[in-house]
């Protein structure tokens, strides 16, 4: 990947540059940046190419730079790009303006210039709908890209800005995102049916020692664990379940476990179990 900068750094005017594009030695991918030898471009190659485009202080950010940190899945569509300054739109980018970014909040990942992981949650929140920037919170902490203090840090800083408040309304005590698949489609199961929004990943102090819940209707004193393959599905896991739940139910809590076939085959069942359990 080259800027027509960088191509003429190794000599070449613009008649041989305009010579080797049509020959096939040189790809343009966007105004002033090529592709050399062939067009065959990675993803990371495409997000490469539009903030090489943009200009020299431009970021990958938004659902791209979620994207490039494995948040959301990618897609085909235009590259976000943050820029600090006007910039007219290209086909292929979306261009965005910011006043500054704090310092912190752009990096390189791989070689591409990418706002933070705090950052692009920000301006995530901005443009994703509340499942894609949940799923994308529940990633950055699965991942362990991102901790509570850092959020909070980042919300703070963000004041007023786009998406602040949205995000501060997911991550605030009780309502973190999800941490798993299954957790985020037994949320949504939850909440398709009318069934009252639980504190999601809850830590319960009063124990004997801390315990973190995933999901916890606090009104009912019920406590409903997904029971997800990746975490729970092993002698050491169930060990731990098990403990977990002896400790819960001795501080007078009811426990509900909930299987991932329980949630994606049964999910009428499940609804009627949660009902009774909850007293509806």
């Amino acid at each position: 990947m080259l800027t027509a900068g960088q191509v003429r750094d190794c000599g070449l005017g613009d008649s041989a540059i305009g010579h080797r594009a049509r020959t096939g030695k040189l790809h343009r991918l966007h105004r002033g940046v090529y592709a050399v030898g062939h067009d065959a471009v990675s993803r990371d190659g495409r997000f490469l190419a539009a903030v090489l485009a943009a200009g020299p202080a431009a970021v990958l950010s938004h659902r791209s730079a979620a994207a490039l940190w494995r948040l959301v899945d990618a897609e085909r569509g235009d590259v976000d790009v943050t820029v600090p300054h006007r910039a007219r739109q290209q086909a292929g980018i979306r261009v965005h303006q910011t006043r500054r970014l704090d310092v912190g909040e752009s990096l390189r990942l791989g070689g591409i210039p990418v706002t933070s992981v705090a950052r692009t949650l920000l301006d995530l929140a901005v443009v994703a709908d509340e499942r894609v920037l949940r799923r994308a919170v529940r990633e950055a902490y699965v991942r362990r890209r991102v901790d509570d203090a850092t959020l909070d840090a980042a919300v703070e800083r963000a004041g007023r800005r786009p998406g602040a408040r949205r995000l501060a309304a997911l991550v605030r005590p009780g309502r973190t995102g999800t941490r798993s698949e299954l957790e985020d489609r037994l949320l949504e199961l939850l909440l398709a049916h009318g069934l009252p929004a639980p504190e999601v990943n809850v830590r319960l102090a009063g124990l004997a020692e801390a315990v973190e819940v995933d999901l916890l209707f606090g009104a009912a004193r019920l406590v409903v664990e997904a029971d997800g393959a990746r975490f729970h599905d092993s002698p050491v896991a169930r060990r731990s379940d098990a403990e977990r739940q002896a400790m819960l139910e001795a501080a007078g809590y009811r426990v509900l476990r909930v299987s991932w076939a329980q949630v994606t085959r049964r999910p009428d069942e499940t609804v009627r179990r949660l009902r009774r359990a909850l007293g509806e």
